[in-house]
């Protein structure tokens, strides 16, 4: 088979977020020290680096199996957790590892003041996220979570509210959200609680699509950052294929001499991206 000669270069904004970064090198330093360590959900949603940490010794265990563990340590990961979790461990004389994100963190402060207020809480996010799940968890779960204006009844709305957003949520249609709400009469106390590095990364990757002929995207199947990012990516550039691994690229997606352009998830591994484009430059 006649070499492609593809021209590839990987987008110089991709790669893990801080929160996550902190939560590997946490991670990490911790199994030097000990064959042993637990983590309450999937560190990052990756499968390939979930497999690299697994065979590190990274156990990933689910919230039910907390009441189980003694005497160990157990990891949390970026996303957060809540109240309730930190309990569980500390009954059974576990050690907590934190690994919350410090954006995610002064979120959960932010939202327990205002609960304390007395202020009606609205978030713009996915009910299921473990980063949501933790929030709530700081106030009883006494607010109303949503990921589309279209959940919400507009006319039964309280004529005052706060809102705030899960960190990786799109700024743009969160402003449209908060423009819609003004809109129909009702007063929004505006919480941005978007990560600036995911709204960065936004606008570069827009910028970077547009250079090239095709584009890989590369990430976890579970990764909602990476559904996001992929679809910026093909709103920017049509030609664009989602990837978990260097395995799953088809070499009839290429014509000879394609630029082609590599991006990821802020889950996706660097040594993830250097695979993929080996793979790349070698059809």
């Amino acid at each position: 088979m006649k070499k492609l000669n593809l021209y590839v270069e990987t987008d110089p904004s991709a790669g893990f977020c801080f929160g996550v970064i902190n939560a590997i090198n946490k991670a990490e330093e911790a199994l030097r020290h000990e064959d042993e360590l637990y983590c309450l959900g999937e560190v990052v949603h990756n499968e390939e680096e979930n497999k690299r940490l697994k065979a590190l010794g990274l156990q990933t265990i689910q919230r039910e199996k907390l009441s189980q563990l003694r005497h160990k340590r157990i990891l949390f990961r970026a996303h957060g957790e809540p109240p309730a979790s930190y309990h569980a461990v500390q009954e059974n004389e576990n050690t907590v590892i934190d690994a919350t994100c410090p954006i995610v963190v002064n979120l959960q402060k932010q939202v327990a003041r205002s609960h304390r207020s007395g202020e009606r809480i609205f978030l713009y996010g996915k009910a299921t996220h473990p980063e949501v799940t933790g929030i709530a968890g700081y106030i009883n779960n006494d607010l109303v979570v949503f990921n589309e204006l279209e959940e919400l009844d507009l006319k039964a709305l309280p004529r005052q509210l706060t809102l705030y957003s899960q960190t990786t949520q799109p700024i743009d249609k969160f402003r449209n959200i908060v423009d819609a709400l003004q809109q129909a009469g009702v007063e929004v106390k505006v919480k941005n609680t978007i990560c600036r590095s995911v709204t960065h990364r936004q606008r570069a990757l827009q910028e970077f699509c547009h250079r090239f002929d095709k584009i890989i995207f590369v990430a976890g199947l579970n990764s909602s950052n990476g559904k996001f990012l992929c679809r910026v990516c093909k709103d920017s550039n049509p030609d664009t294929y989602f990837i978990s691994n260097a395995g799953e690229i088809q070499p009839e997606w290429f014509a000879p001499g394609n630029r082609v352009g590599i991006s990821g998830a802020t889950s996706t591994p660097l040594w993830l991206l250097a695979e993929v484009k080996n793979a790349l430059e070698n059809l």
